[in-house]
């Protein structure tokens, strides 16, 4: 067995690659907003608040340095009150965490440090309480500043995290939303042309009347195309109505007159056979180019076997045998799968002789694989060449002489390749390891509920 090309994968679709290029490009924004703005906005801002401190730092010791026992009283109560400072003595046993966790944090105490004097101590927590702690001397003596921390106003990098992810996530939701309504045309576009490559040429029409001017054109074009096609389609059918009964009436009459005019009883039978096959041809043509509208329903195999090969075994000089479960269904049009095994008996009958006795012997086999039905029709003749093999399935071609003793239009594979495309499945021919042709169909199976 020949192998089968595999289907292509699917990658992702238009809508993901749009949504995820729109996320990377919003993500990649909104670092650098967040950068931008730390660098030239926060980080500036807290170093200006760090100034600020260490000018009331500094003022606060200039005043406790100039004042008297008596005045320096009321000034640490006037700047607990109004500047919401308090001041304390800095005892050797206080215990003392250093402030800064971030970098900038740090970037803020090493800056203090620089204004107010290498002695002096930036803490975030003293003997248990929080709060922004700077620890000077003056003299001999040492103290402990207490500031609200908020006069710094840091913001955690857990903060930071939290704002990204929240701009992150809106800006996603937005992302979709645009994605989905930039791919809505062309999803509609590809819907519009399956329907179209299945044959329904007039089924939901694009809408032409959309506001962008581009997808507006498109619509347009494509609509005055499926236009054109179903009246080329409607013009192909009345023209094969046509060649149909203006060829079929000539040669009715061509018979009889052949039938009564020729006394020569094996010419008349020549002649008639003759007839018979131009008869036959035509029908081919029919068959070929018949439109494409099918429906599709679950068919009991065995039935449309049974149906088929009657015919051929009237004959005589043709043997079958058969190997297809008595209950199985397949999804198919009933007319359509019936003409599809004509085609492949036909195509044994006059090409799948055995070399030995000139009888054509022929197996037909259906297996259930993964929901699918796997159908093969394979004949005991003389097989066919390797390049004659590629072009069976080509219209009007005629495979070479070990399988041409009989003439014929050179539709029949045609016939029956287009056909399980209509239906749903596939068809492939190759030669038998073991001699002669075989005709794979893949079908999908179809299951009846059980009765009652």
């Amino acid at each position: 067995m020949p192998e089968i090309p595999a289907e292509p994968q699917t990658g992702l679709s238009l809508f993901w690659r749009t949504f995820a290029l729109l996320a990377l490009l919003i993500f990649c924004s909104a670092l650098a907003w967040l950068q931008l703005l730390r660098t030239q906005e926060y980080e500036p801002r807290m170093l200006r608040n760090a100034h600020q401190i260490a000018s009331v730092v500094n003022l606060t010791r200039t005043a406790l340095m100039r004042t008297d026992a008596i005045a320096r009283v009321s000034l640490l109560k006037m700047l607990a009150d109004e500047e919401d400072v308090s001041i304390s003595t800095r005892e050797p046993q206080d215990q003392f965490e250093p402030f800064g966790e971030s970098d900038l944090e740090i970037q803020i105490g090493n800056e203090l440090i620089k204004r107010l004097g290498k002695n002096t101590i930036i803490a975030s927590k003293v003997n248990g309480i929080n709060g922004l702690w700077v620890g000077f001397q003056i003299e001999r003596d040492s103290y402990w500043l207490l500031m609200d921390p908020e006069r710094l106003n840091t913001v955690k990098s857990i903060t930071w995290l939290v704002w990204l992810m929240t701009v992150t996530g809106l800006s996603l939701v937005g992302a979709a939303l645009i994605a989905r309504l930039i791919n809505r045309p062309l999803r509609q576009l590809s819907i519009a042309a399956s329907r179209v490559r299945d044959g329904n040429f007039t089924a939901s029409p694009l809408d032409e009347q959309v506001t962008t001017s581009e997808i507006r054109k498109v619509n347009i074009g494509f609509n005055r195309m499926a236009e054109r096609l179903a009246k080329i389609e409607q013009e192909r059918a009345l023209m094969l109505a046509g060649i149909s009964h203006d060829l079929r009436t000539p040669l009715a009459r061509l018979r009889l007159e052949t039938e009564l005019s020729v006394s020569d009883e094996e010419a008349r039978a020549f002649m008639a056979a003759d007839i018979e096959q131009l008869d036959a041809i035509i029908d081919k043509f029919l068959d070929y180019a018949r439109p494409g509208d099918l429906k599709m329903e679950p068919v009991l195999l065995t039935q449309i076997i049974s149906g088929c090969v009657a015919p051929f075994l009237k004959r005589g000089h043709f043997e079958v045998q058969i190997d297809v479960a008595s209950d199985l269904f397949v999804q198919a049009e009933r007319v359509e799968l019936s003409r599809v095994l004509s085609n492949l008996l036909e195509n044994t009958r006059r090409y799948g002789q055995s070399p030995s006795d000139g009888i054509t012997r022929v197996d037909l086999v259906a297996r259930v694989h993964e929901g699918w039905i796997l159908f093969r029709v394979r004949d005991h003749g003389p097989g066919v060449s390797d390049d004659t093999l590629k072009n069976l399935t080509q219209p009007f071609y005629r495979g070479d002489t070990a399988r041409t003793s009989a003439t014929g239009s050179g539709l029949g594979l045609a016939i029956v390749e287009r056909s399980m495309q209509r239906m749903g499945g596939t068809f492939s021919v190759f030669n038998n390891a073991t001699g002669g042709l075989m005709a794979l169909m893949k079908f999908k199976q179809a299951h009846i509920p059980p009765q009652g």
